[in-house]
């Protein structure tokens, strides 16, 4: 058995899909469904699982051994919004919740791979190397990637990284993640401000080096992060700090002029000023150093960006059918 966390949301139920993919069908889908809109459930339509079970009635089913048989637990859910501002929200859903899921699995020696961000490397002053080295020297830009760096930190202290996987996702983008509003990927926002006034919005530069829609971002395509996850429950061997891209850097301009050709159109983008509150939270360039993955035995190629963008827009997007199910080609 298998339990994801987060099982309705974006990389969660893609992640679903992916062990359908493969024939693994005892999966619980641990979230909540009803606090979005539209509703996440529609990420689990046409998808297999034996069970579904309520957030915040997971943990105490852990406490009571209720759950007989897990083998690994992927837990991928978390407040995800870099602009939340509630610290203790941020703190009760993505550190002390992930304690208790990290401790069950440590007792019980049970797999564990849990969502880390690209979002505590901050504003890359100290580089995207992943690994336990630097994970004291990182500053995080917003409280979101406080919270994933505060786990970490945890998890290194306590041991848990020496039997589990933390996985700093960079800018993940593709089906499932309709629902996510304001967080949703770029590829996503340009295709339907494309579709509503045939242009795309995207912010200056308010940085020396960088030119407007210049600021770079490693774009991974959601299914190359559900082929790293399936790869890890099959080494167990591979643990620690893991980053999860590309390696590749790409600007927000190439992104957006993807997007257009996928419609088939001429590029049209309109930049507009960075609002002041992100300006000194801002990342101008991330890169995912992807040594440790492949020195771990990774050898699958990553979907580059163009392909990537291509397939979202064209299977999914424009068939008013943006997420994924077992009827579908993979």
């Amino acid at each position: 058995m298998i339990i994801i966390t987060g099982g309705a949301g974006f990389i969660g139920s893609a992640m679903l899909y992916e062990l359908n993919r493969s024939g693994h069908e005892q999966v619980i889908i641990v979230d909540d469904l009803g606090l979005t809109t539209p509703p996440k459930w529609r990420n689990l339509a046409g998808l297999r699982y034996v069970d579904f079970i309520a957030k915040d009635d997971f943990p105490a089913l852990l406490e009571r051994n209720a759950l007989p048989g897990i083998e690994a637990i992927i837990h991928m859910g978390a407040n995800s919004s870099t602009t939340e501002t509630d610290a203790d929200h941020l703190l009760r859903n993505n550190y002390e919740y992930s304690k208790k899921i990290a401790s069950y699995c440590m007792q019980k020696e049970v797999r564990l791979i849990y969502a880390s961000s690209a979002a505590t490397y901050g504003g890359g002053e100290h580089g995207y190397t992943d690994g336990t080295e630097p994970i004291d020297r990182l500053r995080p830009l917003n409280m979101y990637g406080y919270s994933k760096q505060l786990f970490d930190r945890w998890a290194f202290r306590n041991g848990v990284l020496e039997h589990a996987v933390g996985l700093k996702f960079f800018n993940v983008y593709g089906p499932n993640e309709y629902h996510k509003g304001d967080m949703s990927s770029v590829v996503y926002k340009a295709y339907h401000q494309i579709r509503e006034s045939g242009h795309v919005k995207l912010f200056r530069s308010h940085r020396e080096g960088y030119e407007d829609g210049g600021q770079e971002r490693d774009f991974i395509y959601v299914r190359d992060c559900t082929r790293i996850m399936a790869w890890l429950l099959e080494n167990p061997s591979a643990r620690g700090l893991l980053n999860a891209g590309t390696g590749t850097a790409r600007t927000f301009r190439e992104l957006a002029e993807a997007t257009f050709s996928a419609l088939g159109l001429q590029p049209s983008i309109e930049y507009i000023p960075m609002p002041e509150t992100l300006r000194d939270k801002y990342q101008y360039h991330t890169r995912a150093e992807m040594q440790s993955l492949r020195a771990a035995g990774y050898d699958l190629p990553f979907t580059p960006l163009e392909e990537g963008v291509r397939e979202y827009v064209c299977r999914h997007l424009m068939q008013e059918n943006p997420f994924l199910d077992m009827h579908q080609n993979p």
